[in-house]
C-alpha cells in the first residue's frame, strides 16, 4: 500500500482540487464582500460548530482514539465540490454553495491542522507523527490543496473546456481512493463500520437539525439555508483520508472519513428529495 498511500492518495487530492479550482473564478473569492453575512454565517458553521460538536460527541462516545480522531479530521474537513452539485439540486443558493467552497479549500491549510492540534490535545493523545509539527502539516496541506486550486482558478479561462473532463475524472478518483480506504481496511471494516458508522450517522444528522434551528434565528431566505446544509452535510472525504494517511501511521484514522463519505449521500439524497418537494 505505500506507493498508494505516499504517492497517489495525495495526487489523487491535487488533482480533485486542481478539478475545483477550473470550476471558480475571481469573483466566487470576492463576492463574499458584498454580501457577507450569510457566507459569515455558513462558515461560522462549517469551522466552529461542525468541530466542537464533533469534538463533544467523540468525547461522550465509546470510541478508539484512532477513530476519534479519524471523526475530528472529517469534521476538519472544508465542503467538497459535491456539495455545490447537491446544492444546486435542492434549489439552494449556489452562488454561496460555491463561495463557502472556494474560501474553505483556501482557509482549511490553517483550520484543519489548527482543529486537529486542539483535537488530540483535548482528547489527550498526545501529536501526530514524529516530526510533525502544525507548521508541516500546514505547509503539505498547502502543496496539495490550496496550490491546485490557485493553479486551476488561474488556468480556468484556458481550460475551460477540460472542467467537465477534469470533474469526471475526479469523480472516479474519489471513488477509487474511497474503495482503496476501505480496503486498507477491509479485515476490521464490518467492526470499525459498527463503531463509528452511528457516530457518523448522528454527527450528520445533528448537525442539519442545528443548522435548521440556527437558520430560523438567523431569519435565512429557503435558499440560502438549503445552501448551508449541504455544505455541512457534505464534506470533503477525499481530503480527510489524505490528511488521516498522511499525518498518522495507522490506517485506522481515515476509517470515519471513509465511511462519512457514504453516509452523507445517504442521508442528503433523500433530504433533498423532500426539500425539492416542499
Amino acid at each position: 500500500m505505500g506507493i498508494v498511500t505516499d504517492v497517489i492518495l495525495p495526487l489523487s487530492l491535487a488533482f480533485i482540487m486542481f478539478s475545483l479550482g477550473l470550476g471558480l473564478s475571481l469573483s466566487d473569492f470576492t463576492r463574499v464582500f458584498f454580501k457577507p453575512r450569510d457566507f459569515l454565517i455558513g462558515l461560522f458553521f462549517q469551522i466552529i460548530i461542525l468541530p466542537i460538536v464533533a469534538l463533544l460527541i467523540v468525547m461522550f462516545w465509546p470510541l478508539s482514539p484512532e477513530l476519534a480522531i479519524g471523526v475530528m479530521i472529517l469534521a476538519a474537513a472544508p465542503g467538497g465540490v459535491t456539495s455545490n452539485v447537491l446544492t444546486s439540486f435542492a434549489k439552494g443558493n449556489i452562488a454561496l454553495s460555491i463561495s463557502l467552497t472556494a474560501i474553505n479549500s483556501i482557509l482549511c491549510v490553517i483550520t484543519v491542522p489548527l482543529i486537529l492540534m486542539i483535537s488530540l490535545s483535548v482528547l489527550d493523545m498526545g501529536s501526530i507523527n514524529e516530526g510533525q509539527s502544525l507548521f508541516s502539516v500546514a505547509s503539505q496541506m498547502f502543496l496539495i490543496v490550496t496550490i491546485p486550486v490557485i493553479v486551476g482558478v488561474l488556468l480556468s479561462g484556458v481550460l475551460s473546456s477540460f472542467e467537465k473532463i477534469a470533474k469526471n475524472i475526479s469523480i472516479i478518483l474519489f471513488v477509487l481512493v474511497l474503495i482503496g480506504a476501505i480496503l486498507s481496511q477491509r479485515e476490521n471494516v464490518i467492526t470499525y463500520f459498527a463503531q463509528a458508522g452511528l457516530v457518523m450517522l448522528f454527527l450528520n444528522i445533528i448537525m442539519m437539525i442545528i443548522v435548521y434551528l440556527l437558520s430560523n434565528t438567523f431569519k435565512s431566505s429557503k435558499e440560502t439555508f438549503r445552501c448551508w446544509l449541504m455544505e455541512v452535510g457534505l464534506q470533503n472525504g477525499t481530503l480527510a483520508i489524505v490528511v488521516a494517511n498522511t499525518f498518522f501511521a495507522s490506517t485506522v484514522y481515515l476509517i470515519p472519513a471513509a465511511i462519512y463519505s457514504l453516509i452523507m449521500y445517504a442521508t442528503a439524497l433523500p433530504l433533498i428529495y423532500f426539500l425539492r418537494r416542499n
